[in-house]
This record gives C-alpha cells, structure tokens and sequence, in this order.
C-alpha cells in the first residue's frame, strides 16, 4: 500500500473501487471547510494527456469550442469536444506550459480522450501525445483559503497569479505543476506531484490547514455550483449551450467540428432546454423525470 493510501485511511477514509476517499468520515465538517476555508482532495482518476509538437494547439483547437490558438505560456482554456451534431462528447481544461500542452479532462476519460486525440491527428501534424496516469497523482484544493495555501507552500511561484494558470514550482524540494481553474466553490487549485512524493505533499497541504475530503463532497458541491459532470450532462444528449457552458465555446473562431449548429442556436437565441438548479423539498435521487401539472418538464440529472 502506498504512503499516500496509508495516511488517507489513518485519517478515516473510505475508499472507492477505485481507491479515491469517498470522503473521511465528517462529511458536514468537509462541506463547512469548502465554504469557509479549504478542503484537499485526491482526483488522481481524472484524465491527465500530455500533448507536444508544434501542431498540439492546433489540433485542439480544429475539434473543440474555444479559442485555443492564442493561448500564452501558462494560460489555460477550458473547452468542449462535440460531435458534427454538437453533442457533448468530452470536457477538458487545456493549460499551455513549457513542458508542452496539458490537457485535464473528467474521471474515467484518459483512455477515450487519448483515443479519440489520436483518431484525429493527420498526416502532417506535428503533435506526440502522452497519458500522464502513472506519472503524476493529482490533487485539488477548493475553497476560499486555498489561495492562501498555496502562496505559505510554494516556492519560485509567480506573485500574481491569474485565473486559469498553470507554473511549474517546488514543494517538499521536489517539483510539482500547479493550476488555477475554473472554480467549484471559492477558487480551485491542481496540483501535480510524483508518485514517490504523492503522501508528502498531501500530508503538508493537511498539516498546513486543510480538511481531507472526498469525492462525495466534490459532487455536493458540484451541484450546488451548477456545473455538469460526465456520464450526466456531459452526454450526447446535451450540447454545450444547454448545460450552461457558454463561456467555454468561442463564436469568433473558424471551422471546428459541430460549429454551424452551434453558431445557429447561438444566433437564434433559442434553446430547447438548458440546465437549471433546483431546491427540493426532500431528497430524489438522479436520474428522475420532472413533471408539471402531470407533463413532462425535464429531467433531473444529477442531485
């Protein structure tokens, strides 16, 4: 057993199939320190690619939303692949580092997003990709202190630093990659470290104030945020617009896969569902069908 599972269980875990802490035995004590202060999370099941070659922007770029030909080093983008019908079939945060483009998509998905990367680089292209899973454990803090977290742990970190960045430092005296992403609850920071180094850096990040947590919590507060998840309104059903995700598609860059349908709803204005948060006189669990005066309304996706 790792150093890293040995801690998390000395500290209450239980554990998934998968060996990622369901949470640690205080789950409303988790959820307070994501709202007041900050919360530690493994996410090591989250896809982890690594793209590199001078075409590896240009490949995202041609088969997602976003923008992603201008990104400057360091910067990140979040984007959606889609289907020629602009269904939904992956999510992934992109962050252009020295190292090359690092792709950080949904649990589960390092196998199909490096397939389905592969099927679409051509001839010409010059783009080598590389599934980071057995190299590096990830890690995500959440919450209003978890700026403040990284700042006291760090070193050679950069003095500001923006929303959707990602920098190379150290910690422990070994380096990690660390990135600011889009927010769950407060702000969100990953954090990369080796295998080797994986118990000393989650034990530094508990010793310095942050509540273990486990993915149940990070589901909470995913709903509670609003923001879709894989397998539920990360699906072929949806298309970005209708599960709020706007801010991840551009409507200035050229042909992608599934732009036209996407710049007509767009155009229009007009949507046949979009997703929309709901508070419940008492627990449904997901998924369920929504009626109104006996009609269908929608359907519940997550809860």
């Amino acid at each position: 057993m790792s150093d890293l599972k040995e801690l998390q269980l000395r500290q209450g875990a239980v554990l998934a199939p998968d060996s990622i802490p369901l949470h640690f035995g205080r789950q409303e004590a988790e959820y307070h320190a994501a709202l007041n202060s900050a919360i530690l999370l493994e996410r090591t099941h989250e896809a982890r690619l690594q793209l590199t070659g001078t075409s590896r922007l240009d490949l995202l770029h041609r088969i997602s939303t976003n923008d992603l030909l201008a990104l400057g080093a360091g910067e990140g983008r979040p984007t959606v692949f889609i289907n020629p019908n602009a269904r939904i079939l992956d999510r992934a945060e992109i962050f252009n580092l020295d190292s090359g483009v690092l792709l950080l998509g949904e649990p589960g998905r390092g196998t199909m997003l490096s397939s389905y990367l592969q099927r679409n680089i051509f001839f010409g292209d010059q783009v080598r990709l590389a599934d980071l899973a057995t190299i590096y454990q990830q890690f995500d803090l959440h919450g209003p202190q978890a700026a403040a977290l990284i700042e006291r742990l760090m070193t050679q970190a950069p003095t500001a630093i923006p929303p959707l960045y990602g920098f190379q430092t150290v910690l422990n005296d070994e380096p990690v990659i660390v990135m600011r992403r889009k927010p769950v609850v407060g702000e969100r920071w990953t954090i990369l470290a080796s295998p080797a180094q994986a118990g000393a850096v989650w034990q530094r990040f508990i010793e310095s104030g942050a509540q273990p947590a486990g993915s149940l919590i990070y589901n909470v507060l995913r709903v509670r945020a609003g923001l879709p998840s894989i397998g539920r309104e990360l699906s072929d059903e949806y298309i970005p617009l209708e599960v709020g995700l706007w801010d991840e598609v551009s409507f200035k860059k050229g042909c992608y896969t599934g732009q036209e349908i996407i710049a007509r709803m767009e155009s229009r204005q007009r949507l046949a569902r979009i997703l929309v948060k709901l508070t419940l006189s008492a627990h449904v669990a997901a998924p369920a069908e929504l009626y109104h005066e006996g009609k269908s309304a929608g359907r519940l996706t997550s809860s």
